[in-house]
């Protein structure tokens, strides 16, 4: 496995991998878990050389975000990628991937205003411009992500698109816990009571579905039989419960093909999310 910290290095490690075949990339922050290597067995399977990204970056964080906590377990990430036979890690420094500040920005107008969006204003901003980055830095063939963050999964889908980026985006599915809650770094930052209420947020999803499959369509009915059971954890503060469209994230006023279940609320000190997708065509 080959570790790189430059710009440089990385380019090189990545163009000798593409010579030999396809190359996919899973971008991330670190503070691997068991959700992050579903995405490197998935790019395994499906590319000749897997590339992965380990940064923490700053672009995505607001003023009042966890940035300065945010685990960075650099060794432990290292070995865990080491042992799913990853061929090349990309963990450079903040001034190696902003070497003169943040001036210049890769903005999708209007995807990046909505679910997450709007609940963290920048975010979005800071998420497609290191993509972007990592993009034009390794080339990948395919990059992998997971469906956890379905708004950011169609934020880049459209940036792609949008700036012809030869790279195929690949979802995986959302990895749970036995219990159901997805996997998440921020899980760490519960605590043993906190944890146990967090399950909410499936249980609402779970709900949906349940209501889903008994023959409610209706987008206003799903959301409030989701908020009944959130009601039930007056501790949990719900951001929002949408059911919008996978790929525009507009609201939805029924059920149509494949529609998207979302929501984020903070528990505790810490923001969670999840979603599930509903798809009248397996019904």
């Amino acid at each position: 496995m080959k570790i790189c910290t430059t710009i440089r290095e990385a380019r090189a490690a990545c163009g000798a991998a593409r010579a030999k075949g396809r190359l996919g990339l899973v971008p991330t922050m670190g503070a691997l878990h068991e959700g992050h290597l579903s995405l490197v067995r998935a790019a395994r399977v499906q590319c000749d050389a897997v590339a992965v990204s380990i940064f923490v970056n700053p672009t995505q964080f607001g003023p009042s975000e966890d940035f300065s906590e945010y685990p960075r377990p650099l060794e432990r990430d290292q070995g865990l990628l080491e042992k799913e036979s990853v061929d090349i890690v990309f963990a450079p420094a903040t001034d190696e991937i902003y070497p003169g500040g943040e001036v210049t920005w890769v903005v999708v107008d209007g995807l990046s205003d909505k679910l997450d969006g709007r609940s963290r204003p920048g975010h979005f901003r800071g998420v497609t411009t290191v993509v972007a980055k990592l993009f034009h830095i390794l080339e990948p063939d395919a990059a992998f992500f997971g469906q956890k963050d379905a708004a950011q999964l169609a934020v880049i889908r459209r940036m792609v698109c949008d700036l012809n980026f030869p790279v195929e985006i690949v979802a995986c599915p959302i990895v749970r816990e036995p219990d159901g809650l997805a996997m998440s770094s921020r899980n760490a930052y519960l605590s043993r009571e906190e944890r146990s209420r967090a399950l909410v947020l499936y249980c609402a999803l779970r709900r949906v579905q349940q209501e889903f499959e008994a023959g409610e369509q209706m987008a206003e009915k799903l959301i409030s039989a989701a908020k009944e059971v959130i009601a039930c954890e007056p501790q949990v503060a719900l951001d929002y419960l949408e059911v919008v469209d996978p790929a525009t994230l507009d609201p939805v006023e029924q059920t149509s093909g494949k529609t998207l279940v979302a929501v984020a609320a903070r528990v505790g000190s810490t923001r969670l999310i999840d979603n599930i997708i509903l798809d009248t065509e397996s019904k």
